[in-house]
Formats: C-alpha cells, sequence, structure tokens
C-alpha cells in the first residue's frame, strides 16, 4: 500500500510544560494527521535523555523519557492536586535544564501518592516490564546519588555490579527505585493510551531506535558482556563515523560496541528483547545506522576525533535470520544512509526491509551516492529531509547556488517553490512510503532545524509554535489524494 505520514518528535509539540507531552496536544496531532489523510507518525526515540540531551543517547533501551509525561492526565488519575500542577509556560525551545530541576518535584509527589496505594495495573506492569525495570531504576537511583556521574566514574565496586556493593545499593536505595519504577509506569500508561487513539484514528506509530545504547547507560552497566569493554567496564573502542565531506574530522559518538560474537552465541537475545519491546510499543520500527550490522566503524577509545577508526565485520545475515525468526519479515524500516558497500545493499536486501532515500541528497554535490528519484525502488521510504538535515527552506537558502538551481531544473520550479516542489516529488515517486517533517509542510527555515550532527548547543529544542489549521491539513490531504497515498479504503 502507497502511504504517507509525518515527522514530528515528541518534544517538538507545543505543551504547557516547556516540552511536549503525551496528554491532550499529542491527541490534538492525532486528530490533525487523521484529518490530513495521514498513515503514519514517524517521532524520534522517546527513551530519557542525558547530557547533550540527545534521544539517541538514553540511560536505557527500554524506559520513556520522564519529561513527556502530562501531569494534567496525573491529576485527573488523582494522583496530584490542580494547586500541585506547574503554572504554564509559554511555547518556545526546549529548556532542558529548566525541566531537569523541576520535573522531579512533581513526579515525587504523584509517585508518592502511587506508591502509598498501588494499583493492580502498577504490579501489573512491574512484573510484565521485569526484565529491565529494577535494573533501570536502581541505575538511576545510583546515578542520582553518585550526583549524577557517569557510569565511567562511579566508584569500582558499584560500576562493576559487586554482589555485596549491590546489595547494599538496593537496601540503601529501596524508596528511590520504587520512585523511578513509578515514572516508568506512568509514561508508559499514556503512551499506551495516547498509541491506542491513534491507532483507532487508523494512524500507525514509526518509533526510532538507536543502533547503540549510550556509554552511561543501565544497558550497559547490566550487560557489560556484551559490550567491548576492558572487564572493568571502560570502554575499549567506541563508535562513530569516519570523514566524509559532510564531517572532516568524522563523527565521534564515543557509543559502546557491541561484542558481536558473544551475542551471537546467545543467539542474540538481548536484541531479540530489545527489538520485541520496541515492536511492542510502535507499529513500525525504525533502525537507526542499520549498516552498522553488516561492519562498524571503530574508533579506540580516548580518540578526541573519529580520524584514527577503522572497519570491523559485524553479524551481518546471522543478525537479519535470528531477527526473522524471532519478529517475521515486516514492520522495521533500515536507516541505511551513509558509506554503503555492496555487503551492506546484499545485508538489507536479504532483510527485506524498506531503506531510506533522501530528496535533498539528490541534489547536494557533497553527496557521492545517487539519490535521485528515478532511482528510487518501491520497497523504500522517501523524505524531503530528517532530523539530522536541515529544512527543505533552511537547504534551499544555505546550499550553493549552483546546488539549488540544479534542483530547480530538475524539479521544474522557481526557487521560491522549491520546498513544494520537493514535497511532490516525494509524494509522488514510487517508494511506498513517504515521511515529509511538519517543519517542511510548514515551509519553516533553518531556525526549526532539530539536530546538527558533530554539535552542541542548540539541538532537540525546536518546538511547534503555530497552529495546525483545517487549511494546512486540507492542503496536505489534497496532494496525498493526488498521488494515490490515501489509504486504500478511502480511494
Amino acid at each position: 500500500m502507497r502511504a504517507s505520514g509525518i515527522l514530528m518528535p515528541v518534544f517538538s509539540l507545543p505543551g504547557p510544560y516547556g516540552i511536549g507531552t503525551l496528554g491532550n496536544e499529542a491527541f490534538a496531532f492525532v486528530d490533525f494527521l487523521a484529518a490530513a489523510k495521514q498513515t503514519y507518525w514517524q517521532i524520534l526515540p522517546i527513551g530519557p535523555t542525558g547530557y547533550g540531551d540527545s534521544p539517541y543517547q538514553s540511560f536505557s533501551a527500554f524506559a520513556g523519557n520522564p519529561y513527556f509525561i502530562d501531569f494534567r492526565l496525573l491529576a485527573a488519575d488523582g494522583l496530584l492536586t490542580e494547586a500541585e500542577l506547574p503554572a504554564p509556560q509559554p511555547v518556545g525551545p526546549v529548556d532542558y535544564g529548566a525541566l531537569y530541576q523541576q520535573r522531579p518535584v512533581v513526579l515525587h509527589k504523584a509517585a508518592d501518592r502511587l506508591l502509598a496505594s498501588p494499583t493492580p495495573a502498577y504490579e501489573a506492569f512491574c512484573e510484565a516490564q521485569s526484565g529491565w525495570l529494577e535494573d533501570y531504576a536502581l541505575f538511576m537511583a545510583v546515578k542520582a546519588e553518585q550526583e549524577q556521574a557517569g557510569l565511567s566514574d562511579w566508584p569500582n565496586d558499584l560500576r562493576t555490579r559487586e554482589p555485596a556493593a549491590l546489595a547494599a545499593a538496593k537496601e540503601r536505595l529501596a524508596a528511590e527505585v520504587d520512585y523511578y519504577k513509578a515514572v516508568q509506569f506512568f509514561f508508559y500508561t499514556q503512551w499506551n493510551a495516547l498509541k491506542t487513539y491513534a491507532n483507532s484514528h487508523g494512524i500507525q506509530l514509526v518509533g526510532d531506535i538507536p543502533i547503540y545504547v549510550s556509554p552511561d547507560s543501565s544497558d550497559l552497566w547490566t550487560h557489560p558482556e556484551l559490550f567491548q569493554t576492558d572487564g572493568a567496564v571502560h570502554l575499549t573502542s567506541v563508535a562513530g563515523c569516519p570523514p566524509d565531506a559532510f564531517a572532516a574530522d568524522g563523527q565521534l559518538w564515543g557509543n559502546p560496541l557491541y561484542d558481536w560474537p558473544r551475542h551471537e552465541a546467545e543467539d542474540f537475545r538481548w536484541w531479540k528483547q530489545r527489538i520485541k519491546h520496541a515492536t511492542s510499543i510502535y507499529d513500525v520500527v525504525r533502525i537507526d545506522h542499520f549498516r552498522g550490522f553488516e561492519s562498524y566503524y571503530s574508533i579506540p577509545a580516548g580518540n578526541k576525533t573519529a580520524a584514527g577508526g577503522h572497519w570491523e565485520k559485524g553479524p551481518d545475515r546471522a543478525f537479519i535470520d535470528a531477527m526473522h525468526k524471532a519478529l517475521g519479515e515486516g514492520g522495521i524500516i533500515a536507516e541505511d544512509l551513509g558509506y554503503l558497500t555492496p555487503e551492506v545493499k546484499a545485508m538489507l536486501a536479504a532483510s527485506g526491509y524498506p531503506g531510506m532515500k533522501i530528496m535533498q541528497f539528490a541534489f547536494d554535490s557533497r553527496e557521492p551516492g545517487n539519490y535521485l528519484p528515478y532511482t528510487y525502488p518501491r520497497n523504500s521510504v522517501v523524505y524531503t529531509g530528517t532530523h539530522d538535515n536541515v529544512t527543505a527552506e533552511g537547504w534551499r537558502q544555505s546550499a550553493s547556488a549552483e546546488d539549488v538551481a540544479y534542483a530547480c531544473r530538475y524539479l521544474r520550479c522557481a526557487p521560491e517553490d522549491l520546498t513544494e516542489s520537493m514535497i511532490c516529488a516525494c509524494l509522488s515517486c514510487v517508494s511506498d512510503m513517504a515521511v515529509i517533517p511538519l517543519a517542511d509542510w510548514l515551509h519553516l527555515d533553518a531556525e526549526a532545524r532539530i539536530n546538527t550532527p558533530s554539535t552542541q548547543g542548540a539541538n532537540w529544542q525546536w518546538r511547534l509554535t503555530q497552529p495546525l489549521t483545517p487549511a494546512l491539513s486540507a492542503h496536505i490531504a489534497e496532494l496525498t489524494a493526488l498521488y494515490h497515498r490515501v489509504p486504500d479504503e478511502e480511494l
């Protein structure tokens, strides 16, 4: 089925408490998508974020972000009083420092009320999520006790999970562990309600999971044997990307690299658990940096840039076969951007998963690949750009004059119409799915960029500050129907 969707992070939604929430504004966005005849809502990772605020560097591959919890819904459940709700704030860029300071104060009050009389729903949640919840909650409690120090800076006995130190921490921090478990219950209660509402309106949620976990995560702490460490939970090599035309020094991500032979010996048990969890909370899962399963870029720990790294062989078909056996062959989008070898292309073909196509890359002279629309296969997902790209309007304003002129010649449009023409090119191409960032539908310039890779500062802060009008949803619906991307039953 040809279909289309909109890319919009949860944190970019409007909301009264400094960041997007899972409450009224998220439900209203689902209504907007339905009116616009969309089938998919793609978001960014929803895990709890740490230093740098990146959703791709989360404290857990399984937990949800407490920042998205809607206090008004907690009040409706009797867990907060109206007087305890923070004063509404004007919608503006996300201030993560303020969220870090303010959110726990309110969430502790709600958690105390829940834990004073735990509900059957809470107890059932803890049982169902026991494979990760207790370890995550203890990790967060120890981290708070260590004044938010990163895992690598914890005392040796705690970092390496010596039994005596671990038992003492569980006893000492029991109340805080319960708090973090309660917060996850709040998050997933609200998330599941939103997913149910979206699905009932014909909208499927496209989630996003990073291929790697954070170096400061409960995942590394709980299972250090699954990663390339020195035996004392210190990393020996880290992840990144080699230098290219977009980044002269490459990209130094710093994530732990997997010990793939260990994973394969365990029949990829941890990965199966992770993907099973993701497919339970999303309808479709986009796996970031999918090419890393074929081969991955390894950088010695301690390097200041990615320039000194080298390629190592990944699990390749063994991983794909394990995922097929565990989950079937659908429901995955493979982010296959970057340096693609014949081996990567062969792995993607064997997986059966759709890859990604970026319309901006078709006209960017720095991009060595051929992303012109005539090359796209049906089994693909096309975007004007992703969260890592400038908006289409921003690209028009910042790309070289030659690249812009080429795009306008190819798409037969004037420069001022380039954004709309890129959108139409995505919708009209043969790719089974087309996903357009909301900022491009709104023709917003570079101020609406979500992330600039290899930089820190203003990333992950953009929020929607203008209303989504019936005129806009009607316009999107009109183009969606024109290019035959309306769900079959509505054609």
